[in-house]
This record gives structure tokens, C-alpha cells and sequence, in this order.
């Protein structure tokens, strides 16, 4: 759905359901994560890109040599900012975008 049909609160509610409900992510947002949501809306910053980023993100984090140490959670949506914007600059084709999700199926089945 293009970022224009959306008003403000339901764009800033969409990215803050996507980001609860990944892994790693706290239960619930504080204000500035809702102000960041609401920063991209007013750059108008496309669902599709705001995706890509989060799952890109997650998928790098659960999908990495379990052998290595455990990573701290993440506790804020400020967390995925340079992945924003490396997704920006090179933007994820939507079949790598499923494929992520497919791939993370299994970890978004834990939570």
C-alpha cells in the first residue's frame, strides 16, 4: 500500500507492528521510537523500503554463525537507521524481500 493512502498515525502504527513483532525487538515502543516512525513519514520514506530494512536487519542478526556470541537485543527502532539507509542507497528487489521473510519464518514462529 503506497505511503500516500496512509495517514500519519496509521503509517507511524504499521511500522511500529512490524517492529514489535520481530525477533530481538522489545515488546513494546517508547516515544522516540514513534517519532522516528513518524520522521520517515514525513520523508516519505515507501513501506517497501522500511521493510526490506527490518527484515534485512533481523535476517543478518538470527541467521548468523551460531557459534559466535550472542548479540544484545535491540531496543530501539534507531537500531535499523544505518540499514535504512543502505537499503535506500541500494534498494532489495522484492523477491529478495520474500525470500527474507521465508527465511525468517522460523524465528517469527518463536516469538
Amino acid at each position: 500500500m503506497p505511503n500516500s493512502e496512509l495517514t500519519a498515525s496509521e503509517y507511524v502504527a504499521r511500522v511500529l507492528a512490524l517492529y514489535v513483532s520481530l525477533p530481538q525487538t522489545p515488546a513494546r515502543t517508547h516515544l522516540t521510537d514513534r517519532h522516528l516512525a513518524a520522521q520517515w513519514y514525513t520523508q516519505a520514506l515507501a513501506w517497501e523500503v522500511i521493510e526490506g530494512a527490518l527484515l534485512l536487519a533481523v535476517a543478518r542478526r538470527c541467521l548468523r554463525d551460531p557459534q559466535m556470541p550472542p548479540l544484545q537485543p535491540i531496543r530501539s527502532l534507531h537500531y535499523f537507521v544505518p540499514v535504512l539507509e543502505e537499503v535506500q542507497a541500494t534498494p532489495l528487489a522484492p523477491d529478495y524481500v520474500r525470500y527474507l521473510r521465508g527465511k525468517l519464518a522460523p524465528f517469527l514462529a518463536q516469538i
